[in-house]
């Protein structure tokens, strides 16, 4: 059994990414970049109006102005904003010569002579300055951001149309086990139906990653062998649920082995998820994680996920931060790490949830974190600082 940490290392320490393909704008969110992508303008690439209102020089200000034009956005001034005189002009607009502020129309009114007065004090100019948030060639997204809807802005800002992302890792599921059934099957006396699959094909899509599904391998080693063999011909990470542990029938490891891969670590320093195994063959990584639904679901948030993730070449962070706990808490072994599914309440404090073990998996679906007690720790105190990760 190694600490979680060391395992998480050297699920990380693997150096493969997929490879890089260009793809068009309306498909990349959720897509990692994989080339830095620099501005090939100013932005603004002139100065604008920030406001709708009217253009004309500060020394002006306490005297009635000429209104010699209206300037529309994207439409460039026709004339010069010279002693008196000013031009009406919409927010974005280009800032006509002569002119270095903008008022306000809600600040104005318009005397019998058809002349803009200005009822206030200037307080800010309302321009939008040429290069004042990026200038051209400046780096504006570097390779590997995970692409969200602000970086798709970003990306047309600067006409980056195709931008090149990394391709898709292929995940393979497998699940394991004489007792499973499909969801649709009504199980017998001694069955339950795959929850597992679902669960780890739910999760790997949500990452916008390409998944296939090999169904459930019978408890023998030749059931068990062929699948995990088909899955490494086609997949670059392979995940199996169950036959992990220390049965009779948990061939997983060993028919890991004979397929061809090599062994990393077996067991982990974690609750849930102690008999978890990752193991790798070239640039292809395989995760036999445990058969229970909770400790599944865990492990792929923190192994599978992250290994994910940098195959894409994107270095993922999760949000991690400290609240105190609502209620003391006592368990009986500190050697590993524990996780636990907790509500954060709305005075900041973390609960956990009536949390039955590995294999209740309904607890998850109230969860909106998980709090880490470390190892050597039996008992957190009512308001002592725990770390914790939102789901």
């Amino acid at each position: 059994m190694i600490p979680f940490d060391k395992a998480l290392q050297i699920v990380l320490s693997q150096n493969y990414r997929t490879a890089p393909e260009s793809i068009i704008l309306d498909h990349c969110t959720g897509r990692v970049l994989a080339q830095d992508v620099v501005s090939d303008m100013d932005m603004p690439p002139f100065n604008k109006s920030a406001v709708d209102g009217y253009a004309c020089r500060t020394a002006d200000l306490t005297k009635p102005l000429r209104l010699i034009e209206t300037i529309a956005a994207g439409c460039p001034p026709q004339k010069h904003v010279a002693e008196n005189e000013c031009a009406k002009i919409m927010t974005g607009a280009m800032i006509p010569r002569g002119a270095d502020c903008v008022i306000m129309v809600e600040d104005t009114e318009v005397d019998d002579q058809n002349r803009v007065r200005y009822l206030k004090q200037l307080s800010a100019p309302n321009i939008c300055y040429k290069a004042e948030d990026v200038r051209a060639g400046t780096l504006v997204l570097p390779a590997g951001t995970l692409l969200r809807p602000e970086h798709i802005a970003v990306l047309a800002s600067v006409g980056c149309h195709h931008p090149l992302v990394s391709a898709k890792p292929r995940v393979g599921i497998i699940s394991t086990g004489d007792e499973l059934v499909e969801p649709s099957v009504v199980p017998s006396v001694s069955q339950i139906r795959n929850s597992n699959s679902w669960q780890l094909i739910a999760q790997a899509r949500q990452m916008n990653v390409d998944v296939n599904y090999y169904g459930i391998a019978k408890d023998t080693e030749q059931a068990t062998l062929d699948k995990i063999n088909e899955a490494l011909l086609q997949n670059d990470v392979v995940l199996l649920t169950g036959g992990v542990s220390m049965g009779d029938f948990d061939l997983v490891p060993d028919m890991m082995a004979k397929a061809g891969l090599e062994i990393c670590f077996r067991s982990v320093a974690i609750q849930p998820g102690k008999p978890t195994v990752f193991a790798t063959k070239g640039n292809t990584f395989c995760f036999g994680l445990p058969g229970n639904p909770v400790s599944s679901f865990v492990l792929f948030e923190l192994m599978a996920k992250p290994l994910l993730y940098q195959l894409m070449g994107h270095n993922f962070t999760p949000l991690m931060f400290k609240l105190p706990f609502a209620n003391p808490y006592k368990r009986r072994r500190d050697d590993r790490l524990s996780v636990l599914p907790v509500v954060i309440n709305a005075d900041g404090t973390a609960a956990p949830i009536d949390y039955h073990g590995s294999a209740h998996i309904h607890s998850i679906t109230r969860a909106q974190a998980f709090a880490f007690i470390p190892i050597g720790k039996t008992t957190v105190e009512k308001g002592e600082l725990i770390d914790v990760r939102p789901l």
